[in-house]
């Protein structure tokens, strides 16, 4: 974690990594998102027009309805081509990052995920939201970025 810590000082990294898993048993997909808490901070500070937030410390709201509101816009899926809106569930902090739960519920199969996620790039042009998914087989991935920030995966 030293050395990661030392890359990071040297040379900042603008990404994000969400996963994706397919929970059959209850039907939904769960996601995992991280994302560095200085970044996530500063693009919710820009998108309230509000410099004096604190995702830390919050005042007058609290950290998960922040969070919340910011990714509503920035993550999007379509399941099989529809429309599905991620319920946030809570985050927890690990040392530089914020994990953010959320979860799809009444997905009974998947043939295509449609996935947008824009977190951050309104801040760094070379910002990536790296995505991996889990459904019924390997891990598949994307790579998300400002001049692409959506991408699709097919399942047989």
């Amino acid at each position: 974690m030293l050395l990661l810590l030392s890359l990071y000082l040297l040379h900042p990294m603008h990404v994000s990594v969400t996963e994706i898993d397919y929970n059959e048993k209850n039907k939904s997909l769960e996601i995992v998102s991280r994302i560095f808490i200085d970044d996530l901070e500063t693009s919710i500070r820009k998108a309230e027009g509000n410099e004096g937030i604190d995702l830390l410390k919050p005042s007058g709201t609290t950290t998960d309805q922040l969070v919340n509101k910011y990714l509503q816009s920035r993550f999007l899926i379509r399941v099989n081509g529809k429309p599905a809106n991620p319920s946030y569930i809570a985050h927890e902090i690990d040392e530089l990052a914020m994990i953010c739960y959320l979860e799809i519920e009444g997905v009974k199969q998947v043939k295509t995920l449609d996935i947008t996620i824009s977190v951050i790039q309104e801040l760094y042009d070379d910002q990536s939201n790296l995505v991996h998914v889990t459904y019924l087989g390997p891990v598949k991935s994307l790579r998300l970025t400002k001049e692409k920030p959506e991408g699709t995966l097919s399942f047989p």
